[in-house]
């Protein structure tokens, strides 16, 4: 509708205009004409003039054309005398109607001329040219005004012909444009109507993920490839949600398990009036506090797990004096592990982070090395141009679980039964990755007992100032 409103507004302003600039030349020519037949023809010295007081009485007393004459005059002169006679020289056959105007005004012989639009006397249209003349009438000499007629009917029928051939064309091409718009309109709207339904499926159905072919490289082509890269994200987002809350759930349910087990074997001891036996009542209240810990601990985990999500993450990232977190962190690992050989060697750097997160992030990896580590082992910390290393000397990790380390969850068949949920190294990776660096988790490099974690993080050496 645009476009065909568009061609139309254009095929309006030139088709008016080209009519005016036609009906302007066919009148020209028409000035052109009247002004060549006074200037050659006129009605020349000494031509006789047959008057009347009225045109009609006039015209009655011309005499018809003689036989040897060419036909009648291509032009129809009329002289209008101050007195309001009129005036006919001889072939006249047709008069114009007179107005008060066309009386005689200017010196006879007189140059200037002027036009006007008028009509025969039978209705007909004419271009009449006025020119101050003199007349005779018998000694006397009178001013008078000559009036050169021309029919402009034919004019007006080229112009009405012209006019419908115009409004014709107008309107095919108003028509045209319309299919024509519509066409390209459907076609190049077409991936959008795909997409479109695409999206309503989706919002309908809840089933992210849903693609569409992409065909080109315009820009239809490139929302579609950003469409798909969305619906991919979300995709992964939920399933890693999904993944999340079920995880999440299994491992709730053990402790929560043997939490109501104890509070449940309580209860029932204090219903029936028969008292646990104190160590017994000692040791399963240590364990529902060592499984509110474990309970305490998983949600913690949870929690920094899902900061990475919220909005605000950005607003914490400021400079990290990394080896000040370092040397935190050891101090809480030596808390941790007492009967442990800490060997560090941590040198200045400064990085871009979440101070917060990133000295979890260290913990995390002592808290690992600890809880490895042989009665009177060694960890090895080193900070040294960015790269943090820590090492220790317990069984290390198999290869084949290498993979899988990093993995919300997941936990070493042969450490299942060491406390922990899983989440440590996760919440590594994820920090680690949300100040730009890499972390990576193996043997020891020099092919000896125990794993080595390696953290990556850019920066320098120097405070920024």
């Amino acid at each position: 509708m645009l476009t065909a409103a568009a061609v139309a507004v254009a095929i309006a302003v030139v088709s008016v205009a080209s009519w005016l600039l036609v009906r302007e030349k066919l009148y020209q020519e028409v000035h052109d004409s009247l002004d060549k037949a006074y200037q050659q023809e006129g009605l020349g010295p000494g031509r006789q003039l047959y008057c009347g007081s009225t045109p009609e009485a006039a015209l009655a007393k011309v005499p018809p054309v003689p036989d040897d004459h060419f036909g009648p005059p291509k032009y129809d002169y009329q002289v209008v005398t101050a007195d309001g006679s009129v005036c006919f020289p001889m072939g006249a056959t047709k008069a114009v109607v007179v107005r008060t105007g066309d009386l005689p005004s200017g010196a006879p012989g007189s140059k200037t001329a002027t036009y006007r639009a008028g009509n025969y006397l039978n209705g007909d249209s004419a271009l009449i040219r006025r020119t101050a003349t003199s007349v005779r009438s018998g000694t006397v000499e009178q001013r008078a005004t000559l009036l050169t007629a021309l029919p402009t009917s034919g004019v007006e029928e080229s112009l009405k012909s012209l006019a419908l051939l115009m409004a014709g064309v107008a309107g095919l091409g108003v028509i045209g444009a319309g299919v024509a718009g519509r066409v390209v309109a459907r076609s190049a709207l077409k991936p959008v109507d795909h997409l479109t339904g695409v999206v309503e499926h989706i919002a309908r159905t809840e089933e992210v993920g849903t693609t569409i072919p992409v065909h080109g490289q315009d820009e239809i082509a490139r929302l579609s490839t950003s469409f798909n890269s969305m619906s991919t994200a979300l995709a992964n987002s939920r399933e890693r949600q999904t993944r999340l809350i079920a995880d999440a759930g299994h491992e709730l349910r053990t402790p929560l398990t043997s939490l109501r087990t104890n509070v449940d074997l309580l209860i029932r001891s204090d219903a029936q009036g028969r008292a646990l036996p104190p160590e017994t009542r000692a040791r399963m209240l240590g364990n529902m506090k060592a499984q509110m810990q474990e309970l305490t601990l998983l949600i913690g985990d949870l929690l920094q797990l899902s900061r990475p999500d919220t909005p605000n993450r950005e607003a914490v990232r400021t400079v990290v004096p990394f080896h000040e977190t370092v040397g935190r962190a050891l101090e809480r690992g030596r808390l941790r592990g007492p009967s442990l050989v800490f060997d560090a060697d941590v040198r200045p750097w400064y990085v871009h982070g979440d101070p917060a997160a990133l000295e979890r992030a260290v913990i995390n990896l002592l808290d690992n090395a600890v809880k490895y580590s042989p009665p009177a082992g060694t960890i090895e910390v080193r900070l040294q141009g960015g790269r943090l290393t820590v090492r220790d000397h317990g069984p290390g990790i198999p290869a084949e679980e290498l993979p899988y380390v990093f993995d919300r969850f997941w936990r070493s068949p042969s450490s299942r039964q060491l406390p922990g949920s899983g989440l440590g190294l996760s919440i590594v990776a994820q920090t680690v990755q949300d100040a730009g660096g890499q972390v990576s988790l193996g043997p020891a490099p020099d092919g000896g007992p125990g794993a080595q974690a390696v953290i990556v993080l850019p920066g320098q050496p120097e405070e920024p100032r």
